[in-house]
């Protein structure tokens, strides 16, 4: 019970060092509230709409894919300390260190065949939008923009 003791402190350190920012902070910055600061601000643009939107589910198929080979990171991390303990590796006459070799590449076979599943399903492709071609017919002469964009291109 002694040692959670030190993990109290330090977690109630953080929290107080955390805390005493943000007093500092509010008792420091000014407070001069306007239209233009208690608006939403949606990277640079004017909000348009309703904020719940429709999105695309493919978005949510490309982060589920995504975590699962980004799961991979921490079921390999502990395979890479245990090969790497070379005083198990030597006990056991490097039957232990084959035998992590083999697992690790079982493992990420395993992952191969699910990116070529995935792959093969076709959740990886993105469909390209279809460029429509305008039908707008200048009164402008073709020639005029060729000089124009001559003239700006040296």
């Amino acid at each position: 019970m002694e040692n959670y003791w030190d993990i109290l402190i330090f977690f109630l350190g953080g929290l107080g060092f955390i805390a005493g920012g943000l007093i500092t902070a509010r008792l420091v910055r000014p407070s001069r509230p306007n239209d233009e600061k208690l608006t939403t601000y949606e990277s640079g643009e004017e909000p348009l709409g309703a904020a719940r939107g429709r999105v695309n589910t493919r978005f949510y198929i490309i982060a589920l894919i995504f975590l699962l080979f980004e799961v991979e990171i921490i079921f390999l991390f502990p395979w890479a300390t245990v090969f790497g303990d070379a005083e198990r590796v030597n006990v056991t006459n490097g039957l232990w260190g084959w035998f992590s070799l083999v697992e690790m590449f079982i493992f990420i076979g395993v992952l191969g065949l699910g990116l070529a599943y995935v792959w093969k399903k076709g959740f990886l492709d993105w469909p390209k939008a279809e460029i429509q071609k305008s039908e707008f017919k200048s009164p402008v002469p073709m020639s005029m923009y060729n000089e124009i964009n001559k003239k700006y291109s040296k």
